[in-house]
């Protein structure tokens, strides 16, 4: 049998945001704060729960998981299988949205509480190497916080070390669930993590389910074509950039100076029109570079 991806957004929210599985998102979310120094919850209330009303190729569904602690701070937990972009603007974006929806009108801001938000991410945005990145709002010199309503958490797995192993508990065992680890090592982890074995109880489930198969399906067309339309946007318009800033660049410029920047685009994997209609250059003069 082969196992749905848990880290496609729709699956995500099942394992996690079933009401069945509140003890297993209360310890996820758990090893997370633990991880990053803070204290564990006692208690969790699932403010968006999974139900069959989540349509997988619905845009209006929510696959973000949001919950409320017994203090009132707001969670949000976020697993994007592709990169979205501008992920740190489109981060503060929600954070903050999250943040001003609890003020009524009338109300005080001193009623605000603190907004937590995390991100599950299958690809790398911050310049560094950790696994699991904590940001709060903090003087820049002594460190000394302004105020501790924000927090924003980057778990970015293609950082999780190649020789990571299942240990006795914490985070990293969560990490290679989620990243796919080898079933075969499912064992050490259901031995140390009774929630993370409830988790994989719940994937297995929803892999031999014929209806939840379905729908994991048409979700992950929806996002590969969202990603590749996303993409091709990209290239397109970054083509279309460099294309126009080379032609205003190198209506002055030498033959060598055109062979040279011809030959930076080829080894950036830049199509061969691109270049040609950017440099000027001949198709053979092209080829010609070594």
């Amino acid at each position: 049998m082969e196992l749905l991806d848990p880290r496609v957004d729709f699956v995500f929210k099942r394992i996690f945001a079933s009401e069945n599985n509140k003890d297993v998102l209360l310890a996820f979310l758990n090893v997370i704060l633990l991880d990053a120094g803070a204290e564990p919850l006692d208690e969790v209330v699932l403010l968006n729960p999974y139900t069959d009303k989540d349509d997988p190729l619905d845009k209006q569904s929510i696959f973000d998981i949001w919950a409320k602690t017994a203090s009132g701070k707001l969670i949000n937990i976020e697993m994007q299988l592709f990169n979205q972009y501008d992920m740190e603007k489109r981060t503060l974006y929600y954070w903050s949205k999250r943040y001003s929806s609890q003020l009524q009108i009338g109300g005080r801001y001193v009623e605000l509480k603190k907004c937590i938000t995390i991100n599950i991410l299958n690809y790398n945005v911050l310049p560094n190497a950790h696994t699991h990145s904590v940001f709060h709002l903090r003087e820049d010199s002594s460190g000394v916080p302004l105020i501790d309503d924000i927090e924003i958490h980057f778990l970015e797995l293609p950082k999780l070390k190649k020789a990571a192993v299942p240990g006795e508990e914490g985070l990293i065992n969560w990490l290679l669930f989620l990243k796919g680890i080898d079933t075969e090592s499912w064992e050490v982890l259901r031995m140390n993590e009774p929630e993370l074995q409830k988790a994989m109880e719940t994937l297995e489930y929803l892999s031999q389910n014929p209806e939840a198969r379905r729908k994991y399906e048409d979700r992950q067309k929806f996002l590969h074509d969202e990603a590749s339309q996303r993409d091709g946007a990209q290239r397109e318009g970054f083509a279309k950039g460099l294309e126009q800033g080379l032609k205003e660049g190198l209506k002055e410029g030498s033959k060598e100076a055109k062979l040279d920047i011809a030959k930076n685009l080829l080894q950036m994997g830049i199509e061969l029109q691109t270049i040609l209609a950017s440099t000027g250059l001949t198709e053979e003069e092209i080829k010609s570079i070594n």
